[in-house]
Order: C-alpha cells, then sequence, then structure tokens
C-alpha cells in the first residue's frame, strides 16, 4: 500500500488531475443521488397530500358540521394543514352564509387559537406563515396578534402582519395600522400600507380623521391617498378644513367627499378646487360638480372645458352634457370657449350619450338665435371646428370664463 502511494504521488501535478477528476465525479454521484432522493420524497408526499384531500373532500361536510370528531385530524400536522388550507380556500369563494359556518368550525376546532399562539411565540417563517392564516381567517379574535406583529423587527414579517389585518377589512383592524403608523412611521413600503388602510377604512371613513390632523411626513401623504380613496358624504364639513390644505392628496379627497354634500355647502368650494394647480384635484372637482347637477355650476364646467388636461375636459364635457334641460345654452358656451379641444371632448360627450341628433333638432327649432349663429353652431356640431368670428352670448361673458391661450 505505501509503496503504491509513493508511486501516485511520483506522478507529479498528474496526482492533483486526477485527485480532482475523483473528487468531481464523487461529487456529481452524490448531488445526482440527492436530486433523484428528493424527487422520490416529494412525488410520494404529493400522491399523498392528493389522496388525503380526496378523502376530506368526500366528508367535507361531515368534517365541517363536527360530525367526524375534531380529535380524529387535529393531532396529526399532515391531516389538519390539509383541513385548515381546504377551508381558508374554501373562505375566499364563500357567500356570507357560508363563511359564518366556516367560521364557526375554524372557532370551535381551535384552528384560530392555534394561529394567534404560533402567531405570538414563534419567530421568523413559522411566525410569518401564522400571520398569512390568521389574516385569511379575517376573525376580528386575531387582530390583536396581528397588531403585535407590526412591531416585529423584521420587515418581511411585518408585511405579513399589515397583509393580514388588511384582509380583515374591519375598522378596528384599520385603528391598530394607524396607531402603529403613528408611533413607527413608515417602516414599510407606502404601497402596501395603503392598500390595507384602503380596505380597512372603507367602512368607516371618519377614523382617519384624528390620525391625518398630527401625521408628518411621508405618513401624511399616504393617509391622505387612503382618504381621497375612501371619502365618502358621510364626512361632510369634516372636510371643509383639508380644501386648502397644502397636501394635493387632501384637496382631492376633499373635492372627492363634496359631491354628496349640501350644494350651498359644497358649490363655493368645488368652483375653486377646480382651479386647483393639480390636474387630478381640478379632475375630482369637476366630478363633484357634475354629481350635483346643479345649473350654478355650469360657468366652472365649461372653464372645465379649455383645461390643460384631457381628462378633466372629458369630464366636464359628460358633466355638461348630462344637464339635459340646458343643452342648447350649453352648447353656445362651448363654442364661445373658442377652445378646439374643449369643443372636441364635448362633442364626444354627446356621442357617447346618443344625444348628437337631439342637440341638432333643438338647435334648429332654437327661436332666440339668428339664422346666421344657428349655421355657425351647427357647422360646429357638425365638424368640430370653432368659428373665428363667433363671439360669446351675452349671459356667457358675464359668467366671466376665461379661454385658454
Amino acid at each position: 500500500m505505501q509503496s503504491a502511494f509513493e508511486a501516485f504521488r511520483r506522478l507529479g501535478p498528474a496526482a492533483f488531475v486526477v485527485e480532482a477528476i475523483v473528487a468531481a465525479i464523487a461529487a456529481d454521484v452524490l448531488l445526482l443521488g440527492f436530486i433523484l432522493l428528493r424527487r422520490t420524497y416529494r412525488k410520494r408526499f404529493f400522491r399523498r397530500r392528493d389522496s388525503r384531500v380526496l378523502h376530506f373532500r368526500d366528508k367535507w361536510d361531515a368534517i365541517i358540521s363536527g360530525r367526524i370528531p375534531y380529535g380524529s385530524w387535529r393531532r396529526k400536522p399532515f391531516d389538519r394543514r390539509i383541513i385548515e388550507e381546504l377551508a381558508l380556500d374554501a373562505f375566499e369563494i364563500a357567500n356570507p352564509e357560508e363563511s359564518a359556518r366556516l367560521l364557526k368550525f375554524l372557532r370551535s376546532s381551535g384552528l384560530i387559537e392555534k394561529r394567534i399562539f404560533e402567531a405570538r411565540h414563534h419567530h421568523g417563517w413559522r411566525r410569518r406563515r401564522a400571520l398569512v392564516a390568521l389574516g385569511r381567517t379575517r376573525a376580528p379574535e386575531g387582530i390583536p396578534a396581528l397588531s403585535e406583529g407590526l412591531r416585529d423587527g423584521d420587515q418581511e414579517t411585518r408585511l405579513a402582519a399589515l397583509r393580514g389585518l388588511g384582509r380583515t377589512a374591519c375598522p378596528e383592524a384599520g385603528e391598530e395600522i394607524l396607531a402603529w403608523a403613528g408611533e413607527a412611521g413608515l417602516v414599510v413600503p407606502a404601497l402596501p400600507l395603503q392598500s390595507a388602510l384602503i380596505q380597512c377604512c372603507a367602512e368607516r371613513p371618519s377614523i382617519l380623521l384624528p390620525y391625518l390632523k398630527h401625521a408628518e411626513g411621508q405618513v401624511r401623504e399616504v393617509l391622505a391617498r387612503v382618504l381621497g380613496e375612501v371619502a365618502t358624504s358621510s364626512l361632510g364639513e369634516e372636510l371643509l378644513p383639508f380644501a386648502d390644505d397644502s397636501l394635493d392628496e387632501l384637496r382631492a379627497a376633499a373635492a372627492r367627499a363634496l359631491s354628496h354634500a349640501k350644494p350651498g355647502l359644497a358649490l363655493d368650494v368645488l368652483v375653486e378646487l377646480a382651479r386647483d394647480p393639480v390636474w387630478f384635484v381640478r379632475l375630482r372637482a369637476i366630478v363633484s360638480l357634475g354629481k350635483l347637477r346643479r345649473s350654478e355650476a355650469i360657468p366652472a364646467l365649461i372653464h372645465g372645458l379649455t383645461d390643460s388636461n384631457r381628462l378633466v375636459r372629458l369630464r366636464a364635457a359628460e358633466a355638461l352634457v348630462e344637464l339635459d334641460a340646458e343643452l342648447v345654452s350649453t352648447f353656445e358656451r362651448a363654442v364661445a370657449t373658442r377652445d378646439r379641444y374643449g369643443l372636441h371632448a364635448f362633442l364626444t360627450a354627446l356621442e357617447n350619450a346618443r344625444m348628437r341628433e337631439k342637440l341638432e333638432k333643438d338647435l334648429e327649432a332654437a327661436e332666440h338665435l339668428s339664422p346666421q349663429e344657428k349655421g355657425q353652431l351647427l357647422n360646429a356640431l357638425e365638424t368640430g371646428l370653432v368659428s373665428p368670428g363667433r363671439r360669446a352670448p351675452g349671459h356667457f361673458a358675464a359668467a366671466g370664463v376665461e379661454t385658454r391661450r
């Protein structure tokens, strides 16, 4: 043996090449063996899982109703995970009656309590998995455990808890998120925080206001965007102070919420917001003015036809066309702006509302127009071109509507 080893060493550098080749072959064999073993195990695992899924599907009603004792499967981790996944998947598409039945099953079987325990005492991926499952149950009793997850040192765990609270979609979860954001600031990406708050605050948007008044920096911007998405007429006068706020999203939120407020309260504020420097604030204000359906809003909507933003022009035109009672007068004012883009937006809205023929008949029957004025208006209706000699009617000039240069 010793002489063979010495002979091998006398080969010099070739000995190292042989050793490397042997080591590579051994490593390849071990890797291939591991891959084959893993594939065999996974194949056996999924075959067994599919078999148990089919077994539980056949007896699903008995499992949910409790006719099959919970103890027969709850002490088996493999079966327990399958039943929990089946219940949570069914929860996603269930109607209210079936959701209540599934939630009762999750409570009575102790699956929710088990997830609450894991969410509070486990760490890392085990805690994240428990938080995600707890959020999918949408059970109110899971909110405290989910809120504790928001204060975890790991960002992935915080995101899992945040998404779980968002899935519950209840105001209590929203208050927990708001309290945490007020304490910690923006320690997660803005989009998941915004999405979770929109889901939780849609039912009761008023919970945002106390936090919004004291929030600062990026958190205030996120809360403003959320308020802009969930604001409703129930907020009413509470949003008036935000109409002249320095933050664009807050002005847009105020404009949106005022669409269902009392016209005497909302009209002046919306007219002011319709001239805001920021386009999406003007857009929200124009849309809200259209929902008020008041003739006093026509001058501001006509001014919206001359806006530099296409969406604002289209929304203003749609709102004007919906005021069917003053269609001829409104068209006169639209032509009097001498704004080609605004006139095209108005004609597009007419086409979409299928009111072009009606306007043409009304123009021909209008007694207050001279033949020359009728010809100019009908030509504008037909071609979409504004006559350079067309002047604004007296009542439109008095309205003080500016034209775009």
